[in-house]
């Protein structure tokens, strides 16, 4: 995806706030980067364009770049909010809200060999439980590739940092306050596993968006726009 995606926030909260929309390395206007799509690269590329104390909002494979850049340091932010995001999305014994890592699996599998329909599955993975499923699957499809297609290779890169990346180690750590904000009916992070961060994580705050799936901001705009105003004005 890319930061089209949040048009809806934007809307709602461009009077409010100075809004610096990324698009992730490979994606949407950055496909020509030549920045990796690593955790550590992305954090610190745009750490560099951002102002210092900015509030980062991450949504699914965003918010484990916002979660490292500020448990890395990369980035001196003054909070973080993360949304429909986990910092483990697969399955372990000791993390049990997580995704059977079997599906991650499959999709890496199957880029290979279809990678747009595999990105067709997985959009519709994130819209599945949703009350709004075919009008929120209409969006996503529409916007996907608005901005030009990502190579196969930068899709599996993303692929592999959701089904390897564990940045539950830095959650005790984190030296700002964050906003965890969950879609109740979310197929590709519970919101168990959201909480669970939230109460690992020191000055924490915990969102359920009820009737909404893995893009609450699409479907629900008026909820998260309003938990992310009112967390900002609580720094």
């Amino acid at each position: 995806m890319h930061a089209g995606v949040f048009e809806p926030l934007v809307e709602r909260l461009s009077s409010q706030f100075t809004l610096h929309l990324v698009d992730l390395p490979g994606h949407g206007r950055s496909a020509g980067s030549g920045i990796p799509l690593r955790l550590e690269d992305t954090a610190q590329a745009i750490a560099a364009v951002v102002p210092e104390q900015a509030l980062w909002l991450g949504w699914s494979l965003g918010g484990l770049v916002t979660l490292h850049a500020a448990a890395s340091g990369a980035a001196s932010a003054r909070g973080l909010v993360l949304l429909a995001s986990s910092p483990r999305f697969v399955r372990a014994e000791d993390w049990p809200a997580g995704m059977d890592p079997a599906v991650f699996e499959g999709f890496a599998q199957q880029l290979a060999a279809d990678w747009r329909g595999t990105v067709d599955r997985f959009l519709a993975l994130e819209v599945h439980g949703s009350e709004n499923m075919r009008e929120e699957l209409r969006l996503l499809r529409a916007m996907a590739f608005a901005h030009g297609e990502p190579e196969a290779t930068v899709l599996a890169d993303g692929l592999a940092l959701l089904a390897r990346g564990d940045l539950r180690p830095a959650l005790p750590g984190l030296s700002v306050p964050s906003l965890w904000i969950a879609g109740r009916r979310d197929r590709v992070v519970h919101p168990d596993a959201m909480r669970a961060a939230a109460e690992a994580a020191p000055g924490a705050c915990f969102l359920e968006v009820q009737r909404a799936g893995h893009a609450p901001f699409l479907t629900h705009a008026d909820v998260v726009a309003d938990a992310v105003a009112d967390f900002a004005a609580s720094l």
